[in-house]
This record gives C-alpha cells, sequence and structure tokens, in this order.
C-alpha cells in the first residue's frame, strides 16, 4: 500500500536540512510524496528551493511585512487544513523549531495525520532563549508521533519528557547530508553568485565570517556584538571580517550605524545558500548565533564561536567544536583573540569530530518509515 508523506518547511534552514529528504522520498518506491511550503521566509526560501531543484506542490505564500507571531501561527493552521484535506497524509514531516513547524503540527494533529518531527529533542530548558523556538519544539514534541534526534543527547531529553523509547531514532542531523551534497554540487557547477565571490573574497587568507539575526541579540545586544567586532577589526588588521547582514531591520541599524566605513569589514547582503557554503569553506573562523551553523562549520573544519549565552546543541560545546560566547562584547573580543593568537588551540578545535554526524541521517529515516 502507498504511504502518503507530506514534507512541510517555511524557511531557508528548513529548506536546507529537508531538502535531500525530498529527494530520497520522491525517489523511493512505494510513496506518494509531496511538499509544501508557507514561505514564513520568501526569498531565502525560494533561494534554496532553487538550487536543490525543488518544486513544491503547495505554496502558501504566507509571508506578509510587519506580520506577528499572531497571525503567522493562526494564517500557517487555518491554511494548512485546505492541503491536508485534499492531500490526506499519513505522514506529515516538519523540522527544527520555527513557527512553520509548531503550527503545522498543530493542524496535521487534527486532521489526524502522524506526525514525524526531524531534528527533535533539541532542547536548552528556557522557554524564552530561544525565544519562540523553544516553545515550538516542545509543542511539536507533545503532539508528534515519531522523533528522528539527532544525538543521543536529544534522545535523552525526549526520554526524561516521557516520549516512549520506539518512537525514537537517533539519525544524525540531515544538514549534514545536505551539506555534502552541496559542496559536492558547488565543485561540479558554476554559480554566478560564488563567481562573484570568489573574485571579491578569493584571495583572503584570514576571513572571519560572521552571522546575526536571533531575536534575543535585538537590541543591547547587537550593539555589543558590533562593538566587538569592530575591536577585532581594529586589532587585527591582517583579518578581513566578512558579515551577510540579516535583512531584519532591528539587525541592519545598528551594524550599518556601527561597522559601516571599516577597512577590513565587508557588509554584504545575504547570501544564496551555495554561496554561503562557499564563504563556510574559505572561512578561518566563523562567528555566529545560527543553530545550523553550529552543525555544518565542524564538518568543514572551521572553529565556532556562538554568541549566546545557552544551546540546545551542547554536543558541539562538549565535543569542542563550538564555543559559547554570549553577546557580550569582552567576551567575544577575548575568544576571538584567542583563537588568533594561538595556532595550537585554533587547530585543536579544526580537527575535533563533528558530533552532528556522517551523512547518513536521510537514510535512517527513509528505512524507518519503510518499515511502519
Amino acid at each position: 500500500m502507498t504511504k502518503k508523506i507530506l514534507i512541510v518547511f517555511g524557511t531557508r534552514p528548513e529548506a536546507i536540512k529537508m531538502a535531500p529528504l525530498v529527494k530520497a522520498f520522491k525517489n523511493q518506491e512505494g510513496f506518494e510524496t509531496r511538499v509544501c511550503v508557507t514561505g514564513q521566509h520568501r526569498e531565502m526560501l525560494d533561494q534554496v528551493l532553487h538550487f536543490f531543484d525543488i518544486k513544491p506542490d503547495y505554496d502558501l505564500n504566507l509571508m506578509v511585512s510587519n506580520q506577528t507571531l499572531y497571525s503567522l501561527t493562526s494564517l500557517i493552521i487555518t491554511e494548512m487544513k485546505a492541503v491536508l484535506e485534499d492531500f490526506g497524509p499519513d505522514y506529515v514531516f516538519v523540522h527544527g523549531d520555527t513557527t512553520t513547524t509548531m503550527a503545522a503540527s498543530i493542524a496535521s494533529f487534527y486532521h489526524g495525520s502522524k506526525i514525524c518531527h526531524i531534528e527533535a529533542g533539541l532542547r536548552t530548558h528556557d522557554l524564552y532563549a530561544p525565544f519562540p523556538e523553544e516553545a515550538n519544539r516542545k509543542i511539536t514534541s507533545a503532539i508528534c508521533s515519531y522523533h528522528f534526534a539527532p544525538t543521543t543527547t536529544s534522545e535523552q531529553n525526549l526520554l526524561r519528557e516521557g516520549v516512549l523509547p520506539e518512537s525514537i531514532v537517533i539519525t544524525g542531523n540531515t544538514v549534514i547530508d545536505a551539506l555534502l551534497e552541496s559542496v559536492a554540487l558547488i565543485d561540479s557547477n558554476s554559480y554566478p553568485e560564488i563567481e562573484s565571490l570568489k573574485t571579491e573574497f578569493g584571495g583572503v587568507q584570514n576571513m572571519i565570517l560572521v552571522t546575526g539575526h536571533r531575536r534575543e541579540n535585538h537590541g543591547q545586544g547587537f550593539l555589543n556584538i558590533c562593538e566587538a567586532l569592530k575591536e577585532i577589526a581594529l586589532n587585527n588588521p591582517s583579518y578581513t571580517i566578512v558579515y551577510p547582514v540579516h535583512l531584519n531591520p532591528n539587525v541592519r541599524k545598528p551594524v550599518f550605524d556601527i561597522l559601516e566605513g571599516i577597512s577590513n569589514i565587508r557588509l554584504i547582503e545575504p547570501q544564496a545558500y551555495p554561496a554561503f557554503v562557499w564563504l563556510m569553506n574559505q572561512s578561518k573562523i566563523i562567528i555566529t548565533d545560527s543553530g545550523g551553523v553550529q552543525e555544518e562549520a565542524p564538518s568543514l573544519g572551521k572553529p565556532v564561536l556562538v554568541m549566546r549565552d545557552t544551546t540546545e546543541r551542547p554536543e558541539a560545546v562538549e565535543a569542542g567544536t563550538v564555543l559559547l560566547v554570549g553577546s557580550e562584547k569582552a567576551e567575544i573580543v577575548k575568544q576571538t583573540q584567542n583563537l588568533i593568537d594561538h595556532p595550537d588551540l585554533y587547530l585543536k578545535m579544526s580537527l575535533l569530530h563533528n558530533p552532528y554526524g556522517d551523512g547518513k541521517a536521510i537514510e535512517k529515516i527513509l528505512n524507518f518509515i519503510k518499515k511502519l
């Protein structure tokens, strides 16, 4: 009997991590697979769809200017109703911790579909850090049927919350599958955006790549971060800081106010996924508040400084591939300078094993669902 699979996502990080899953199910006999995107992030989402050659069967196109969590959540639940009634999926796959994940899970629960949660079990144990992601993933875990946990730590989090052991599968993180596929595509194809970056940054020997967007860093946090980056740049003229600046005005204003005009800081527009992978590969150090970058960069041998006080990815901290530096200026400057000044410390971090797997997560997920 053919199993109906609906894969739902709405942001760029979700699309990256779900792309290998879409391809695997589409190429597997015994499944009818459809893709639904909410458009929670529009432009950046579309870039990933194009890169991985994914054509959604349903595009809710819900992104509007000045949308709130209230309006987005209600819209997703309401619009998902028609999709679920049209297709009638047996299994709905959601990913991670976005509003799309939480709201699509609620809609699927109401419909009676079995919810499959990719990247399940991540926890900071603080509902407000990150906000609203920690609540989103806990709500999703409470109503889903199958939990695909990236690590044993994630599995233990779920078990402590009363999730049945037989519903949990440890898979590694699908972002490693996506990253390895992306590197292969970049190596074998020509992309205009990458050629442009090669012209601009191909000769840079010491690149520090920066990304930042988290809500909890808006306001004073971003002021601190920008002041730290300014000091790092001024103290290390042989290093170039490359910062693709997020489109959110709460990010762009402090970044451009404080960092624009410094000769070895390059503020660029957000990059398409293949271009960002190229930048990660070219960089020497990565400073970020992103979750996905914490998982990807160690596979490329890049030390990561995370501008957050807590992380739902403690495995990387424990493994030593990631260091939490928070959003205080002094700590960001100190730990970045340590990596610059101490080659032995840098080498140790760059050579450590990635705790998030070997690129076989999709295979494990597929094999589990085939047996149901």
